[in-house]
């Protein structure tokens, strides 16, 4: 196989995994909370090829040597972590967060589980043992606060609706007048090195096994007048961030690639055929 081919071929793969990306952002344009995907490229090898001293010749301005490359490849998958539009519902239990932020949750019931994060805030309040109520994804994964006592779980008391402030702070009301009851905040976290973050099912942001949390996210940091710069808003939901237009722009420009690389491979076993044909 010749450099164009193998070039030409290597290509082609890179681009059929941008292709991937492209079609899972439009999949999910109208998925609450998702966040679009972009692709990093680089070269697999360049080398530089000797000239003979024969092509130096007077009047050259460049240097001895042609530089032949072997192709791209898909070098890191990235996520736009942007703000997407509000979209108002009237939910109690849909949450929306405004700013760089991230709701965390447990992938299982246990509060030591796997942590994981996500901007989808179309929550449901599901029954738990006792009576009360449990908010969680609509996936089932349950959303984390900071109840006073360490992390837990939001429990909403039975008879009493959930009422989220700006800030995050929780709170169970009643319309029979009974006073109502603190139940901690939201446990929110900010994005620090979104790069390592890890796309995994449902909507959800994982860490990768061996890199350290901290670097990755952190937790709500205060301004100096005691406020956040992450703010929930109750009965609201994120939209994707995609852009339709962009996507699409995108898409075109890929399939012409692709589509080059594909002809520079059919030129290439045309060229080898007819060398093969050649009779000395």
């Amino acid at each position: 196989m010749n450099n164009s081919m193998i070039t030409a071929s290597v290509s082609m793969g890179a681009l059929q995994y941008k292709l991937d990306m492209l079609a899972d952002n439009m999949a999910n344009m109208n998925t609450a909370g998702y966040k679009r995907k972009s692709a990093a490229f680089e070269d697999i090898m360049t080398s530089l090829n000797p000239h003979t001293e024969d092509f130096n010749q007077a009047g050259r301005r460049t240097p001895l040597g042609f530089t032949q490359g072997w192709g791209a490849r898909l070098a890191s998958l990235q996520t736009d972590m942007t703000q997407g539009p509000l979209s108002e519902t009237g939910l109690m239990t849909d949450l929306a967060i405004e700013g760089n932020g991230l709701f965390e949750v447990r992938t299982t019931g246990d509060i030591g589980g796997p942590r994981a994060f996500t901007r989808s805030g179309p929550f449901q309040l599901t029954p738990a043992a006792n009576g009360d109520r449990l908010l969680v994804t609509n996936s089932g994964q349950h959303v984390v606060a900071n109840t006073g006592n360490g992390e837990g779980f939001v429990r909403v008391p039975a008879g009493y609706d959930l009422s989220v402030a700006i800030d995050g702070t929780l709170t169970a009301v009643s319309s029979e007048g009974v006073a109502p009851i603190q139940l901690g905040s939201l446990k929110l976290v900010e994005v620090t090195n979104s790069d390592l973050l890890r796309t995994v099912a449902d909507n959800l942001f994982g860490i990768p096994e061996g890199v350290n949390p901290n670097n990755v996210v952190r937790d709500a940091a205060l301004l100096p007048n005691g406020e956040r710069n992450v703010s929930v808003r109750q009965g609201f939901i994120e939209q994707s961030n995609v852009n339709m237009a962009d996507e699409m722009t995108d898409l075109m420009i890929v399939q012409r690639a692709y589509q080059l690389t594909a002809r520079a491979i059919s030129s290439s076993e045309q060229m080898m055929g007819m060398a093969n044909n050649l009779r000395g």
